[in-house]
């Protein structure tokens, strides 16, 4: 059932479920990310068997037909969201445009199905620790709704999450810059050096920057910053988190520095970013 939002009064077409039965999957007009902490099941997607074990997700859209036939001390939980929440929000009140056209993109593909979405994405147990952490703060707010921003903290942690799912879906072998690619979108929020991700690839420094190269066309650690910046550009459209908890929940100690490194490598400040990308809707 939708939420109230006590703060704002309006509608949040979202829901959590702390204990997920399998029974009314998928819920109608909605995107569903289904965690199994624990167990497993067996059964059929879209006429396609499943298995999936702990720690495993299950991406569901409101299309999908899925019989759940065989559960084994699963325990799982799950979020389900309307369309309409991956709209941008309005950064004020004072705004006079609702901006219907930008929504968030990242991880969208995880609910089409063509033979590399297949509803089940690949989750390694090096993931199970951020994504438990992502949906433990989603299924608070939604029953809490601690402050006003309790909606934009969904969102942040959704982005986050998707975008996790959506890379080690995308990733195939585990050659040593898959590992330090893995290892770079599960732990950007954090500290991380060049040692770590040396240590992580089992390369120097000189084979891992040169065999970074040759895939992504820069140093590791030039990547780190990227995808950063990419994460940080989805939270600066999409929620209305201010620059200091954009720049922590990116890896950033200071926003100083996260200013400074968006203005160089963008071309604009955040804040400029932030109310461009915004204003763009209104013109599409």
């Amino acid at each position: 059932m939708p939420q109230i939002d006590r703060y704002k009064k309006r509608t949040v077409n979202i829901d959590f479920y702390a204990i997920e039965d399998f029974k009314a999957l998928p819920y109608q007009n909605r995107f569903t990310i289904v965690f199994v902490t624990s167990g497993s099941i067996k059964g059929m997607l879209n006429n396609r068997p499943i298995a999936i074990s702990a720690p495993g997700v299950l991406c569901l859209s409101e299309v999908d037909v899925i019989q759940v036939f065989e559960k084994e001390n699963v325990s799982a939980q799950s979020f389900s969201f309307d369309t309409d929440f991956l709209n941008t929000i309005p950064i004020s009140k004072t705004e006079d445009y609702l901006m219907p056209n930008l929504k968030i993109q990242t991880g969208l593909p995880l609910f089409q199905r063509d033979s590399i979405h297949t509803g089940v994405p690949s989750i390694n147990t090096k993931a199970y620790s951020k994504l438990l952490d992502w949906f433990f703060i989603i299924g608070t707010e939604v029953f809490a709704q601690s402050d006003s921003l309790w909606v934009c903290r969904i969102k942040k942690n959704l982005i986050q999450m998707l975008g996790l799912i959506e890379s080690l879906n995308s990733e195939n072998g585990q050659s040593p810059v898959d590992m330090t690619l893995e290892y770079i979108h599960t732990n950007y929020a954090n500290k991380v050096t060049l040692e770590d991700l040396t240590q992580c690839a089992h390369l120097n420094r000189v084979s891992l920057n040169e065999m970074f190269h040759k895939r992504c066309s820069c140093t590791a650690m030039s990547y780190l910053l990227s995808y950063r910046l990419k994460v940080a550009e989805e939270l600066l459209t999409h929620t209305g988190m201010s620059l200091n908890e954009i720049a922590r929940s990116t890896g950033f100690e200071y926003d100083t520095y996260f200013i400074k490194q968006f203005t160089t490598k963008k071309g604009m400040s955040p804040t400029t970013f932030r109310n461009t990308s915004r204003k763009l809707a209104s013109y599409l």
